[in-house]
C-alpha cells in the first residue's frame, strides 16, 4: 500500500522534509511547490522506506527494511551530501531512488548498499521547470515524476526504463497530487486544473496517457482525490462541493455519490488521512482510515470508518514521522525517530469502534445539480468500472 499517496490540497511557495517528524520549511527552486507530509515514503508493498535523514551536520538518503522481525536503517551517503530538498523514493528490490536538481535539471539515480559505501547508478536528467517524484509505483520496480506546467504537465517514467527518463503522457492544464488506482502501475489518479476549476482524471499509462474524468462532483467544486484502495475501490476525496472544503469518501465503480461525515471534521485541527485498510473488497464501509490530526497540541492518530460516527483519537508515538500503513493482521504501523531510537515502528490496533447505523445520504452529502447538469458524482462513469474485479 501506499501512504505517502498523501496528497495535500493546497500549494504554497514551501515545500517540506523532516526530522524526526517535524515539519521543516524548505526551498528549492527546481521543484514543484507543494506541501507535503514528512518525508518519509513507504514502497508499495511495504517492504521497503526511504528518507532525507540527518548526518552529523549534513544530509543524505537512509532505507529502511520494513519487512524483517525488527525494522533497520542503512545510510546510503555519497560524497556529495545531498541538499535539504532532495527527494527519495524506495524501490521494492531495496534500491532507493534520488531526484536532486542542479544547473536547471533535474537529476536521478540509484543509490544501494555496496558493503560498507554506497554504491550509485546515474540513470539520467529532465529538463524542465518544476518536477516531483509521484508515489512508489504499485510494480514496485518502476518510479515517475510528475512535471506541472500551466497549460499542460507531464508524466515521466525516470526509473525502470530501458533508456533513462522517458515521457509517457502529456496531461492538460496544470496537474497536482497523484494516486494509483490499480495494482499494476496502470492507472493513475490526477488532480487537474482547467478553468480555474480542479477536477481528477484517470490517466492510463499503457495508452499513450489516455485522460478521463473520475471525480466530479460538481460543476463549480475543486474535487481532489487523496487516497484509493485498488482492492475495494474505496476511496478518501477533498471538495468544497458541500460549501466549505471537507474531507468525504466514496467507491470506484459506484453509483452512490460522495458522503462528507462530519466525523472527518475536527475544530481547529488539519485532519490528513494516509492510510486506507485494505483487504475490504466485500464491505467497502468498513474500510478503516489512519489519520493524522495536527492541532495546537501537536499531532496524533486517528483512526475511523464510515461505520463509525466519530473517529477515534489516539496518542501517537514520539517522534512520529506522520504516516504509516495496515499491516496484513489490521495493525497500523507508524515510523518513528528518536534520539534513542533512529529506526522505530510502533504497531498500533485501533480498539473496536461501536458499531453504528450509516447516516442516510441525503444528510451527509453534496447538494444534488439541478436535472440539466452532470449527475454529482459519476464514479459510475470512472474507467476503473468492471477492471477493479478483474484484478
Amino acid at each position: 500500500m501506499t501512504t505517502t499517496a498523501m496528497a495535500t490540497d493546497t500549494a504554497p511557495d514551501e515545500g517540506a522534509n523532516s526530522v524526526s517528524g517535524e515539519m521543516v520549511a524548505v526551498r528549492h527552486p527546481g521543484f514543484a511547490s507543494a506541501l507535503r507530509p514528512p518525508g518519509f515514503t513507504i514502497a508499495a508493498d511495504g517492504s521497503y522506506a526511504a528518507r532525507l535523514a540527518p548526518r552529523g551536520e549534513v544530509w543524505c538518503a537512509e532505507r529502511w527494511s520494513l519487512d524483517s522481525a525488527e525494522p533497520y536503517a542503512v545510510p546510503l551517503p555519497v560524497e556529495q551530501p545531498e541538499e535539504p530538498g532532495t527527494e527519495v523514493l524506495p524501490l521494492a528490490d531495496g534500491r532507493v531512488l534520488v531526484h536532486r536538481f542542479a544547473d536547471g535539471r533535474h537529476l536521478f539515480s540509484l543509490l544501494y548498499p555496496t558493503g560498507p559505501g554506497t554504491g550509485q547508478l546515474a540513470l539520467g536528467a529532465v529538463e524542465t521547470a518544476e518536477l516531483t517524484l509521484l508515489p512508489p509505483s504499485p510494480s514496485g520496480s518502476c518510479a515517475y515524476a510528475l512535471a506541472p506546467g500551466e497549460r499542460s504537465s507531464s508524466v515521466w517514467l525516470v526509473a525502470g526504463g530501458a533508456f533513462g527518463p522517458e515521457l509517457v503522457a502529456q496531461v492538460p492544464g496544470r496537474c497536482s497530487g497523484g494516486v494509483w488506482l490499480d495494482r499494476t502501475g496502470r492507472m493513475l489518479a490526477l488532480d487537474q486544473e482547467r478553468d480555474g476549476r480542479v477536477k481528477t482524471v484517470a490517466v492510463d499509462l499503457e495508452r499513450g496517457g489516455e485522460v478521463s474524468p473520475l471525480l466530479q462532483i460538481g460543476d463549480d467544486s475543486d474535487d481532489r482525490l487523496l487516497l484509493a484502495d485498488p482492492g475495494s475501490g474505496f476511496i478518501v476525496v477533498r471538495s468544497d462541493a458541500p460549501g466549505h472544503d471537507r474531507l468525504g469518501w466514496g467507491q470506484l465503480g459506484s453509483t452512490r455519490p460522495i458522503h462528507f461525515p462530519d466525523a472527518l471534521r475536527l475544530e481547529d485541527c488539519v485532519v490528513t488521512p494516509f492510510a486506507i485498510q485494505p483487504g475490504q473488497v466485500l464491505s467497502p464501509e468498513s474500510c478503516a482510515v489512519g489519520l493524522r490530526i495536527d492541532g495546537a497540541a501537536g499531532s496524533w492518530l486517528g483512526v475511523w470508518s464510515p461505520q463509525q460516527r466519530r473517529a477515534q483519537q489516539l496518542a501517537a508515538p514520539y517522534g512520529w514521522l506522520g504516516c504509516g500503513l495496515w499491516s496484513p493482521d489490521q495493525e497500523l504501523l507508524l515510523p518513528y525517530v528518536t534520539e534513542d531510537t533512529p529506526c522505530g515502528l510502533a504497531r498500533v490496533t485501533p480498539p473496536e469502534p461501536e458499531p453504528v447505523q450509516l447516516p442516510e445520504p441525503v444528510a451527509e452529502t453534496a447538494p444534488v445539480p439541478a436535472p440539466s447538469a452532470p449527475r454529482p458524482v459519476p464514479l459510475q462513469q470512472a474507467p476503473l468500472t468492471g477492471r477493479l474485479a478483474a484484478r
